[in-house]
């Protein structure tokens, strides 16, 4: 057994299983304190609640309260190991929102026969909570799942392996191309994969001014065209017009390629065909489609990104989800729409271009961190995502009207650094 292993099993069971517990926010020492709390006191905001659904906001802890829910039949670039062995994967996700948004969230594992299952379960369950993060599940089930749900759902509903993995791409990718001197507009655009974060990441850079007759998306069959019968819906909205049909013909000249896929896909003898500065953001994770020093081998004219911490540029979800939903809480949001989600790219731009404080360089093992080729998107721990994300989110969630709250709380995220 490998030492990483043994320490990865050791930090899950040692010394209590598992990776988050429930902490009491009110008093319980005392008969008073118990009356107050449960019978005869709880009897009152019951009353109010009934009265008043709203007023669950007020008078329990939904309002910070996020269910992180999976089938487990996607999980990681593990597979379809089922929904218990999702669970240290869901219960890292709480600690994620606990840790960087101050979110209390509760895992939750489901087991179903059918889609409906899945989507009636999780609808039945939905008021307990303030939001919803799917997660780990598969295409093409996740895009009819998570569209029944926010249909079906009072609350924001996010699927962070779409959506979260789109923002920060975009972001990313909106950086490079002004770094190096491209518009997103006129950019020849490669997604190697097909599936829920190759669609997300594509139709959000089309939000973001990509033009959709750019993009060339590839599954294993080779390129998505229109003379294909063999596409499911999501693939169709990609299926472009040509007669190119390998990875090869369309990284003939192409600016951009974005790999959603596996590893060592992308050989080093295409990659050599893109046109003059390129940009690879390779995310297979944990192995990307190009090893980044292969790459730079390649092209010394690359901008690189990957999914790995242990190299620059890393596209990491944690970047954006906990403060997505920290907005979208705060301002008691009924989902997370287009706007909340380039909002969210904005300020992730934003961030990655203001001076990097001393703790950020300290707890990311850096000397200098300066916006350009190896600094295009933030760190994790960077203490301004959340205030910034946060409020830039909340805002467009009240712009775009599916806040409850017609503005944000005064002083809002003033305590944040």
């Amino acid at each position: 057994m490998s030492d990483f292993r043994q320490k990865a099993l050791d930090y899950h069971a040692k010394p209590t299983p598992g990776k988050i517990k429930i902490e009491l926010s009110k008093p319980a020492t005392s008969v008073s304190d118990l009356a107050l709390a449960y019978s005869p006191g709880v009897a009152e905001p019951v009353r109010e609640i009934a009265d008043d659904p709203e007023l669950a906001y007020k008078y329990t802890a939904k309002g910070n309260m996020v269910a992180v829910i999976s089938n487990g039949t996607a999980i990681l670039g593990l597979g379809n190991l089922g929904p218990l062995a999702s669970k240290p994967v869901m219960e890292g996700k709480a600690l994620l929102f606990k840790h960087f948004a101050g979110i209390d969230s509760i895992d939750i594992e489901v087991k179903h026969r059918t889609t409906e299952e899945f989507i009636n379960t999780v609808a039945n369950i939905a008021d307990t909570f303030g939001g919803i993060n799917l997660e780990d599940i598969k295409a093409p089930e996740c895009f009819e799942i998570e569209q029944a749900l926010i249909q079906r759902c009072k609350i924001p509903v996010f699927h962070d392996d779409q959506h979260g993995t789109a923002i920060v791409t975009a972001a990313g990718m909106l950086n490079a191309l002004d770094i190096q001197g491209k518009e997103l507009n006129e950019s020849v655009i490669v997604c190697l994969g097909a599936g829920a974060a190759a669609v997300a990441c594509m139709e959000l850079l089309i939000k973001c001014g990509a033009q959709r007759e750019k993009i060339y998306m590839l599954d294993r069959k080779g390129v998505i065209h229109t003379r294909r019968d063999d596409l499911t819906p999501h693939k169709q909205l990609f299926a472009n017009n040509t007669d190119k049909r390998t990875l090869e013909d369309v990284m003939d000249g192409a600016d951009i390629f974005v790999g959603v896929s596996g590893p060592d896909l992308l050989p080093p003898e295409t990659l050599a065909l893109m046109a003059p500065n390129p940009i690879v953001f390779a995310c297979s994770n944990p192995d990307p489609e190009i090893k980044p020093e292969l790459a730079h081998e390649v092209r010394d004219d690359l901008i690189m990104a990957t999914g790995r911490s242990d190299y620059p540029n890393q596209v990491n979800n944690v970047l954006c989800f906990p403060f997505i939903f920290r907005g979208a809480l705060d301002v008691r949001a009924s989902a997370i729409n287009d706007e909340m989600k380039v909002a969210a790219v904005e300020a992730i731009r934003e961030v990655s271009k203001m001076p990097v404080p001393d703790s950020v360089l300290k707890a990311s093992n850096s000397t200098s961190l300066t916006f350009g080729k190896d600094y295009i998107i933030p760190k994790p721990m960077d203490p301004r995502l959340c205030s910034k994300i946060a409020t830039t989110v909340a805002q467009a969630a009240i712009d775009s009207g599916v806040a409850r709250l017609e503005a944000l709380p005064e002083g809002y995220m003033q305590d944040k650094n």
